[in-house]
């Protein structure tokens, strides 16, 4: 039996939620105490200020892209066809924090915009030994950015193509035919 989250965790998780679902003003203190059932007092023994919950949500991204680019390099498709398979949202920990931070990022936080740029840079930094070029990397970034939005667009009124399957396996035979060193 595992044990259940702490109530750091607890919080932090909260918070990712307001940020999602209501956006940055929405996700006070106040109002992340109460979503994590916790006291205010509770709230600031783990978080002193809305500043250091929003380090917290950054933190937390950082140690899921670490771990997510760990995966991705000792994957037995190869990091390529990793990347490009797990652009597809599947609301894991690491699509809610990189969600959560981009609405940091949208409503002016400087630090939240870094860490996007920082996590960009790194999954380029992880999939450059795989490529032949500059060119063949932004190839591959453009196509995980593409999958991602697409993802995002599927069952509302804009039809979204996110490929699945065998549709999923062209897609990333091509790239890597297009893109590998």
């Amino acid at each position: 039996m595992s044990r259940p989250p702490s109530a750091r965790e607890v919080v932090l998780d909260a918070y990712e939620s307001l940020l999602i679902a209501d956006g940055e003003r929405a996700a006070t203190m106040d109002a992340t105490a109460r979503a994590a059932g916790v006291s205010k007092g509770g709230l600031l023994y783990h978080f002193s200020s809305k500043d250091a919950l929003e380090s917290g949500v950054i933190d937390r991204l950082d140690a899921l892209v670490s771990a997510d680019i760990e995966a991705m390099t000792s994957a037995d498709g190869g990091p390529i066809a990793y990347f490009l398979r797990t652009s597809v949202m599947e609301n894991d920990p690491l699509d809610r924090a990189i969600l959560a931070t981009s609405r940091l990022a949208q409503g002016g936080n400087a630090s939240a915009s870094a860490a996007l740029r920082r996590i960009r840079e790194r999954w380029g930094d992880a999939l450059r030994p795989y490529t032949k070029n500059a060119v063949a990397l932004d190839l591959i970034m453009l196509v995980s950015d593409g999958l991602y939005f697409n993802n995002a667009l599927e069952g509302g009124n804009i039809p979204g193509p996110v490929p699945r399957g065998a549709e999923m396996d062209a897609l990333i035979a091509m790239v890597e035919a297009s893109a590998r060193a």
